[in-house]
């Protein structure tokens, strides 16, 4: 930093656009900018502050896909709040958290749309800026439009919603306020341990005073993105705890992408012949086809990795969050000897299921524990081709889930995605968030490369697969962007269709339409509630929804939005239309109907529970049976001290 003195005029909002310009991160030598991209939807709280600034900045009209190296703040034009968090997510992720994108909104509604997304990137471990505007700092009208009056504080207003979701929060009453806020904030997002949503609430009067502020808070500035390294006490328990493994098996979750520790995890399963089985977020951490990569983990999961985790005795967890979905609800560790290691560079996750902790970057800590290590410990031979057999075994078994006899009938849901599989190369992406894809994915998908799989499934929120395909697009350009969604999904949020469209960007939109909420149409009909809600069909006389399913066309509604829709029939439609999808350069929306899995082979069923309440007490004899199964199973569940 200079001793320059010098000052600059301008806006708080002004002035906080010309800062996020300047901002950098860097790792491994390598600098990215740290907010790229400004999304915004403007209303009376911030239309004549952030949106003059963003006007004034002069690049509205930057590329979505080009490398902002200039001072500028490119904009994108969204249409739903919670929406353009989403996008700005899928953005921050496909960069490996080195990137991040804000997003700017007027108050009220348009602020508390917001909270949503915040909670996904917050719970995903991902950066994103939120501006929300806020009431008048000076109070010179009170209430204004949309303002929430709160009786018993005249300080709260409807952005305090995004406390509890934002990992740093702040409201700009002043100026002279925004340089520490800014300057916290920048470092919240940049840091790999405490990043996820951070909030800077800007009262609109505020937004538009202006200050003179020293040229200083206008310097470049670089912000390292650290690689902590193991503490060598700790490292020296993780190789005593590991060399006296006999079944060690090794848990892959999202700090594995997050610290591009995809090499050192291949060579540390190479030297060493431990199995790695992943969560949602880890999934591609190995690719499918390496010997040790033995698949999804927990409810999800495949047999060959759950097999192994029942009788593990030492699970090493590295990047997880250990959720119950990966844990199946603390019911999938049997094994009585069984303890676990965790690396992680958040240290409340590092101590999760009374694990050695080993809190460091993940590529850092899979490299010294593999030099600690040595030539000394590699798994029995026995024990490899175990797995390897049992791996070989589940395969035929997503072959049959992915095989179609006849080319001519409606896909199921598996065959879809079988359609995908043979299409697909390491460059396409594919993105999937909720519904019954997730557990098919999880257990059939073959991840070709590190980025290729991308289910948020810490927030598993309908609704963000289509936005973010769009923040991914812009994060790799020219790549084939893919876009799984069910009906229900669809449904929740198909709007920002229209922003692919106006920015001609190319992704690939599948609609599975199979008439409802499948995913939870199942677990209902498991937990004895009878597929209640679930359905999106007419009433029948006796009032449930039993009756025609509705005449909603889904892919005249993604036309209607400007996107090109190829609708496919059967299986043979399905692979032409999905091959026309890839190769085209604008939007485009494949749309099928999929047969159930009551008439048709589908996925294999869960591998391990999951612990959904049952009720306790019920006269209908479905409750009743799946009171029984659910005491049946909750006896498993342990506790690990």
């Amino acid at each position: 930093m200079s001793s320059d003195t010098s000052t600059r005029r301008l806006t708080v909002a002004q002035a906080l656009v010309a800062f996020l310009a300047r901002q950098y991160t860097e790792r491994d030598g390598h600098r990215h900018r740290l907010i790229n991209a400004t999304w915004g939807i403007f209303g009376h709280g911030n239309v004549a502050g952030l949106g003059q600034a963003l006007l004034e900045s002069g690049t509205t009209g930057t590329s979505a896909t080009s490398d902002t190296s200039d001072t500028g703040m490119p904009y994108f034009q969204g249409r739903n709040e919670q929406a353009m968090v989403h996008a700005a997510v899928g953005y921050a992720r496909q960069s490996r958290r080195l990137s991040a994108q804000a997003v700017t909104t007027s108050i009220g509604p348009g602020a508390t749309n917001l909270v949503t997304g915040a909670a996904l990137a917050t719970i995903n471990r991902l950066p994103v800026l939120l501006l929300p505007g806020d009431v008048f700092a000076t109070r010179p009208a009170d209430p204004v439009l949309q303002q929430l009056e709160v009786p018993y504080a005249g300080d709260v207003s409807v952005n305090d919603a995004l406390r509890p979701v934002s990992r740093y929060f702040d409201r700009v009453t002043r100026p002279e306020a925004l340089i520490p806020a800014a300057l916290q904030a920048m470092r919240v997002l940049s840091d790999p341990a405490a990043t996820g949503a951070v909030t800077l609430a800007l009262p609109q009067d505020v937004q538009a005073e202006a200050y003179d502020w020293p040229e200083e808070f206008f310097a470049e500035r670089v912000w390292q993105v650290r690689r902590p390294r193991p503490d060598l006490d700790a490292l020296d328990a993780a190789r005593r705890a590991l060399t006296a493994a006999r079944r060690p098996l090794i848990v892959a979750g999202g700090g594995v992408h997050h610290s591009e520790a995809e090499e050192a995890l291949r060579a540390f399963a190479d030297a060493t012949g431990i199995p790695v089985a992943s969560t949602q977020a880890g999934k591609g951490s190995l690719p499918h086809d390496h010997p040790c990569d033995v698949g999804g983990i927990g409810h999800t999961g495949t047999a060959t990795a759950d097999e192994l985790a029942r009788t593990a005795d030492l699970v090493i967890g590295v990047g997880t969050r250990w959720s119950d979905f990966t844990t199946a609800s603390a019911t999938l560790f049997q094994n009585p000897a069984v303890r676990f290691l965790n690396l992680n560079i958040t240290a409340f996750d590092a101590h999760k299921m009374a694990g050695l902790s080993l809190v460091a970057d993940a590529r850092a800590a899979l490299g010294e524990l593999a030099g600690a290590l040595g030539t000394r410990f590699r798994v029995e031979p026995a024990y490899a081709t175990e797995y390897g057999d049992d791996k070989e075994r589940w395969e035929h078994r997503v072959d049959a889930a992915f095989e179609a006899d006849d080319q001519d009938t409606r896909p199921t849901q598996p065959q879809v995605l079988g359609a995908l599989d043979t299409l697909v190369t390491g460059d396409d992406i594919v993105i999937n968030a909720a519904g019954s894809l997730p557990g098919d994915l999880h257990k059939l998908w073959r991840a070709r490369s590190a980025d290729q799989y991308h289910v948020e499934y810490g927030y598993s929120c309908m609704g963000y697969e289509i936005p973010a395909a769009i923040g991914v697009a812009m994060a790799a350009p020219g790549r084939p962007v893919w876009a799984l969604v069910g009906d229900g999904t669809y449904l929740m949020n198909p709007t920002e269709i229209v922003t692919a469209v106006q920015e001609n960007i190319p992704i690939k939109v599948v609609i599975l339409q199979n008439h409802g909420y499948a995913s939870i149409g199942g677990l209902s009909e498991s937990v004895g509630a009878e597929r209640f809600g679930t359905a999106y069909r007419h009433r029948a006389p006796d009032r449930t929804y039993t009756g025609a399913p509705l005449p909603v066309d889904l892919a005249a509604n993604a036309a209607s939005l400007g996107m090109r829709v190829i609708r496919a029939k059967t299986v043979r439609d399905l692979r032409e239309a999905l091959a026309e999808a890839r190769g085209a350069d604008v939007p485009t929306c494949v749309y099928v109907e999929t047969e159930t899995a009551d008439t048709v082979s589908g996925a294999p069923p869960a591998q391990a529970w999951w612990d959904v309440p049952v009720a306790e007490t019920a006269t209908r004899p479905s409750a009743v049976k799946a009171r029984e199964e659910y005491d049946r199973q909750v006896a498993a569940r342990r506790r690990h001290l």
